[in-house]
Order: C-alpha cells, then sequence, then structure tokens
C-alpha cells in the first residue's frame, strides 16, 4: 500500500497508528461470492481533485453528495488543506485561521464539517465548519491534543483529546458543552456517532497494544464488544441504525472485516483471495465499503460488500491503487486512487446510475 510523504497517518491520532501496527496483517479467505461488476447495477465513475492537487483524499460523503477531506498541493507536503466538493461539482477549498495541517474527517447531511488541524505550534485543535463557511475552533478542556472524528444530524461531534496522560473520548453538544468519558483502558477513540447519540469507536487496554470496540449510550452506558476469536478489534463507521463494521484481528494473525448488527451478532467476512481485508464505510441500507489486497499485498482494490453477503470488486478507470472511505444510502461511494504515474492520488466518486 502506497503511503503518501505527509499522508493522514501523520495527522491522526498516534493510538489509530497503533491499530494499524497492531492490525495490519495477513489473511486468505474464500467467504462469500464475489463479481467484477453486479450486473443488476450499472455505475459511473467521477475523477475529481481540488485545483493544484497532487494528492486528493476524501474523507466522507454525505446523503445529498457532498464530500470532504483535504489535499496537498504540489510539493507543498508542509500544508494540507480542506476541501468540499457539492454535489454539482463545485469545489470549495479552507482552513481554519492559522492551520498548517487541516484534515476534515466528517460532513452531516446539512453540510457541517468537523476534523482537526495542526497549527503553527504544532498543537491539534478540533474544527466545525458550518454550511454557510463559518469556522469554530474548539478543544475541550484540559486538552493538549485534539482529534475531531465525526459529526452526527444533530450537530454533535465526538473525537478524543489527550492530557499528556491518557487519552480520553469526547462528546461536543451543539450548544458547546462538553462530555468526556473513558472505556476502561489507557486510549478511547471514538470514531462514529449517530442521531440517537449512539457512540462507537475503540480503545486500547492497559497492554497499550489490544484494541477493543465499544458502544457508548447516550446515557453513557457502555458496552464492550470482540468478535468471536479476535484478539484486536478495531470498529471504522456505524449507521443510523446501530451496525457497525470494521476489521479485527485473529490469533493467528489474520485480518477479517466485521459487521456487528443492532442486536450484537457477528458476521465475519473477507472478499474471496483477500489477504488484507479494511471496511471503512457502512450505509443505512447496510452495505458496506472498504479496500482488500490479495497474497502479492502489492495493490488495493475497493470492495461492496452487500447485505446478502454478495461481493463486488471495482477500481475507477486507470487505477492501480483504490481505498474508499466512505458511502451514502444512496449506494455512491467516495475514496482516493493512485494513477499509473505514481506520482498523483485523485479523488472519485462511484455513482450507481439510478443516483445521478
Amino acid at each position: 500500500m502506497t503511503t503518501h510523504p505527509l499522508s493522514a497517518a501523520q495527522i491522526v491520532p498516534t493510538t489509530r497508528q497503533k491499530a494499524m501496527l497492531a492490525l495490519s496483517l495477513l489473511a486468505l479467505s474464500t467467504l462469500g461470492m464475489i463479481q467484477p461488476v453486479n450486473a443488476q447495477e450499472e455505475v459511473t465513475y467521477i475523477t475529481f481533485d481540488p485545483p493544484g492537487s497532487t494528492f486528493t483524499q476524501p474523507n466522507s460523503i454525505n446523503e445529498k453528495g457532498a464530500v470532504t477531506g483535504y489535499y496537498y498541493k504540489g510539493n507543498q507536503l508542509n500544508h494540507s488543506y480542506g476541501f468540499v466538493r457539492s454535489r454539482d461539482g463545485t469545489i470549495t477549498t479552507f482552513d481554519p485561521p492559522g492551520a498548517q495541517y487541516t484534515t476534515p474527517q466528517s460532513m452531516n447531511g446539512a453540510g457541517v464539517i468537523t476534523g482537526t488541524y495542526i497549527d503553527a505550534s504544532a498543537m491539534r485543535h478540533g474544527f466545525l465548519r458550518s454550511r454557510n463557511g463559518t469556522i469554530m475552533t474548539f478543544d475541550p478542556p484540559g486538552s493538549v491534543y485534539t482529534s475531531a472524528s465525526a459529526v452526527n444530524a444533530r450537530g454533535e461531534i465526538v473525537g478524543s483529546y489527550s492530557d499528556r496522560t491518557v487519552t480520553h473520548g469526547f462528546l461536543r453538544s451543539r450548544d458547546g458543552t462538553f462530555t468526556t468519558f473513558d472505556a476502561p483502558g489507557v486510549d478511547t477513540e471514538p470514531n462514529s456517532i449517530n442521531r440517537e447519540g449512539t457512540i462507537a469507536g475503540y480503545y486500547f487496554d492497559y497492554s497499550g497494544n489490544v484494541a477493543h470496540g465499544f458502544l457508548r449510550a447516550r446515557d453513557g452506558t457502555l458496552t464492550i464488544f470482540d468478535p468471536p476469536g479476535s484478539v484486536s478489534t478495531l470498529p471504522s463507521s456505524m449507521n443510523a441504525r446501530g451496525a457497525i463494521t470494521g476489521f479485527y484481528a485473529d490469533a493467528n494473525s489474520v485480518n477479517h472485516g466485521f459487521l456487528r448488527s443492532p442486536d450484537g451478532t457477528f458476521t465475519t467476512f473477507d472478499p474471496p483471495g483477500a489477504a488484507n481485508t479494511d471496511p471503512t464505510g457502512i450505509n443505512n441500507t447496510g452495505r458496506i465499503t472498504g479496500d482488500y489486497t490479495d497474497a502479492s499485498g502489492a495493490t488495493a482494490s475497493g470492495f461492496l460488500r452487500s447485505p446478502d453477503g454478495t461481493f463486488t470488486r471495482f477500481d475507477p478507470p486507470g487505477s492501480v491503487q483504490t481505498l474508499p472511505t466512505s458511502i451514502n444510502s444512496r449506494g455512491t461511494v467516495t475514496g482516493r486512487y493512485e494513477d499509473a504515474s505514481f506520482t498523483s492520488v485523485h479523488g472519485f466518486l462511484r455513482i450507481p446510475d439510478d443516483d445521478e
């Protein structure tokens, strides 16, 4: 998997890096069915880049088809910029005041965006960008490091912050008040919140190396979970109904995708031939997107998993590596791909033709 010289791995929390290291594994599975293109689905691909971009990273697509993420200009690797692409293709770029690196992570249906930025002193803060473009910055009390990861339809934001000792979870209400919380470990990393205020994420136990999934209800009740056979669990996305997807490592250091249904039951999955499966998004109809590598591990392709367990592999035209990040309820997928020149990374949309 190609890594950009200044990719998101240098901007997101250190615990995410530890999780990816702990769960970076080889797998081989033949579960399910896969097809290059679903016979019942015609799709259109759109490639896009903000002006001057040589590395475009879309992170979130909302129900209206708007996309947010970040990009780098040319060889200027000392500054990443935020962008939002509307459904009609208009791209607007933005940065919080004083930002050196801007990484939008999530956008709700109203167009409210949240994410993280790094200032000139290398301090990290959360931000909220309203639909009209106004940007507000924030940090939970006592924070020396803030990472905002998701915003729901009510404008509530979740993320994590560090007080130099451990990493805590936070919930920022629409009125700006904070509620902080911890799972039973050393680092708590919320990454999803739905309209009901249910929060999902992961945490590291006191060894600092093993991750577990968690759910936090609006009343504060915590539920810890791991798929059967998991020795480390990393949830990545939750839909409005409370279904969660992500990946986990088993005792043989094999990496699998999982689906946790709202009733708590688990389904394990891997696209046929996968040696590494990384689900990244689930929509309200239960369709899951992500990427996987084969046994060679050289390149990544995108996949869609239907609720019936059928897999569809996909790559935008010209792609040599495809990394989907988000899917909306219409089935439109966004993410990034690297082209054959190996010098440019582009954003893409995979749009079912009935959603054009």
